[in-house]
């Protein structure tokens, strides 16, 4: 999941974390065709150097690091939600509840960087996401108090074992993305090229030959989890895997972490159960940034502490694979206006 390392050397570099100055709200809603939304500056960076958002708009809430919603002429808007669930909720129930924002026609793509599971993804890969899992919404008793027959210390809700389905939910576990616009989504950027690095080239060797983790980064349509706590390594991965088999009856295999997307699809179903917004139009692209489990000759301390190379591929490639998106869909707004083009 996205460091906090990652997170401080976006502060150290100085990368916007908000436009200086905001403009006056029009009278009328802002209407975007697009709404891309990233976690922090770093992941906001790409599309701030490549687009001109030359218009800015503060609206009441939003985090003090990521005041302003900012938009180009073209109808694409980029807003920041700061890292983590209450910061992602709270800017997104913010934004799609605003009087002065009108999504009802917009496409909102969550673009950001994560944690990947090297037996699906690599560094620098951009995975569409299908299934967005909550992995932090279940029980949880410590390995060395659980029961010596347990596998695992990590229960379904509401469940008395581990494997048992959970017997109540928080009714926000899962989200099953429209398969049609993921579809759409890949097949318009299954070719895209994508950023690699020496670093990240090398520091690959250490997984398996023959693996998703030791080839080169590509673009595929595979599921993600998100959850507050940065956890690492393959046991807790293994067990996170089970559990979003399990929640998903086998439908979701992960291959991404992260830390805001069923906090930020929830603020959107509200809106959208409000008519505010159609939870159709959603996509959520991920990118691997670093491994999620240490590798072979690794402890997943080393793998947690390790410079491999992922970071400057993934903010990159989230804006690529993205970006190639948000063009279609503005250059062809007549075809995508009323719903996805066959």
């Amino acid at each position: 999941m996205n460091s906090l390392l990652f997170r401080l050397s976006v502060l150290a570099m100085g990368l916007s974390l908000g436009t200086a100055h905001a403009e006056a709200l029009p009278a009328k809603p802002i209407t975007p065709k697009v709404l891309v939304v990233t976690m922090f500056g770093g992941e906001a960076k790409p599309w701030q150097s490549h687009l001109n958002f030359s218009h800015s708009y503060a609206l009441p809430g939003l985090n003090a690091d990521y005041p302003d919603l900012q938009c180009d002429d073209q109808g694409v808007c980029l807003i920041t939600t700061a890292m983590g669930y209450a910061n992602a909720a709270s800017t997104m129930s913010i934004l799609s509840f605003s009087p002065d924002v009108d999504l009802r026609k917009t496409y909102i793509i969550i673009s950001g960087i994560g944690g990947v599971a090297p037996d699906r993804a690599t560094l620098g890969s951009a995975n569409w996401a299908r299934y967005v899992i909550d992995g932090g919404l279940i029980h949880q008793i410590d390995p060395r108090q659980m029961p010596s027959t347990w596998k695992s210390g990590i229960l379904a809700l509401g469940a008395s074992a581990p494997g048992q389905k959970g017997r109540w939910s928080a009714g926000t576990e899962v989200y099953h993305l429209n398969d049609k616009l993921v579809d759409k989504a890949y097949n318009l950027t299954k070719t895209e090229p994508l950023l690699d690095s020496d670093e990240a080239r090398q520091y690959r060797k250490q997984y398996q030959a023959g693996t998703p983790g030791a080839d080169k980064p590509q673009v595929s349509v595979c599921d993600t989890l998100s959850s507050d706590t940065y956890w690492h390594g393959s046991l807790i991965a293994q067990e996170m895997q089970d559990y979003a088999s399990l929640i998903t009856d086998g439908k979701a295999r992960y291959c991404t972490t992260q830390m805001e997307d069923n906090a930020s699809l929830t603020a959107l179903k509200r809106a959208a159960d409000a008519d505010r917004l159609d939870f159709g139009r959603i996509l959520v692209m991920r990118t691997g940034s670093n491994f999620d489990r240490e590798a072979p000759d690794q402890t997943p301390a080393e793998s947690l502490a390790a410079q491999s190379g992922g970071f400057v591929p993934a903010v990159t490639n989230a804006y690529r694979v993205s970006y190639r998106v948000t063009q279609n869909i503005v250059d062809n707004w007549p075809q995508w206006k009323n719903g996805i083009p066959e």
